[in-house]
């Protein structure tokens, strides 16, 4: 692996970070500001080990990576934030004090003896490795606990982040051409989800998942 603890620690504490401000953030376009912030920490990843182990392909799943979460998902969040008005969705089923707590107990918990043994995967950077573990706990936390339908799609996102930053300090990095269908994948799912929350905007007037449920089973 071509990075030191150090700099592997540092770009987790980025998408860490970035998921902790998605909690705090109040604004659609702050949110999606985060998520190419943490994006552009994987690609950092992919990009750096494409370099120093002389892999085209990897090479190639990293500029696929910036173009499907730098430029197209962003560009698509704010197409749907400008057209329907969609907010980050400041109201969630838990109180922000709460909502806070939770977020300590969960980083509390990844660091806990009960997942210590993770980070004998990566020994030399076992702290990285436990933050993205925690990371992949709050983006799900994020999914579940707002309300709105983009800060759901961007919950999700996050946590795919978080995931590949978790594997690749694990040193279980899947083929690049793996890696490149994954992407696939996500552009289609982007697409869907959002027409989706157009259609949900279009028929309820609202990107809060609950109230358009909630005024559903009234019909």
């Amino acid at each position: 692996m071509f990075e030191t603890p150090q700099a592997l620690y540092l770009l987790e504490m980025l998408i860490f970070g970035s998921v902790v401000f998605m909690h705090l953030s109040r604004k659609s376009d702050m949110a999606v500001v985060l998520y190419v912030v943490q994006s552009l920490a994987v690609v950092t990843l992919l990009y750096g080990s494409s370099v120093f182990s002389f892999s085209a392909i990897l090479l190639v799943a990293a500029l696929a990576t910036l173009a499907v979460k730098v430029i197209f998902a962003p560009y698509f969040f704010h197409r749907l934030i400008g057209k329907h008005h969609l907010t980050f969705s400041a109201s969630s089923y838990v109180s922000m004090p709460v909502t806070l707590a939770i977020l300590a107990i969960v980083t509390a918990v990844a660091y806990s003896p009960y997942f210590a043994p993770l980070a004998a995967l990566a020994p030399e950077n076992g702290k990285a490795l436990l933050l993205a573990f925690a990371a992949m706990g709050l983006s799900l936390f994020l999914a579940v606990n707002r309300k709105g339908v983009l800060s759901q799609m961007i919950g999700i996102l996050s946590m795919e982040n978080a995931l590949v930053s978790f594997a690749f300090i694990a040193g279980l990095e899947q083929a690049a051409s793996l890696q490149i269908a994954v992407l696939f994948d996500i552009t289609v799912w982007v697409a869907i989800a959002g027409i989706f929350a157009s259609m949900i905007y279009g028929h309820f007037g609202t990107s809060d998942a609950a109230a358009a449920m909630h005024t559903l089973t009234e019909d």
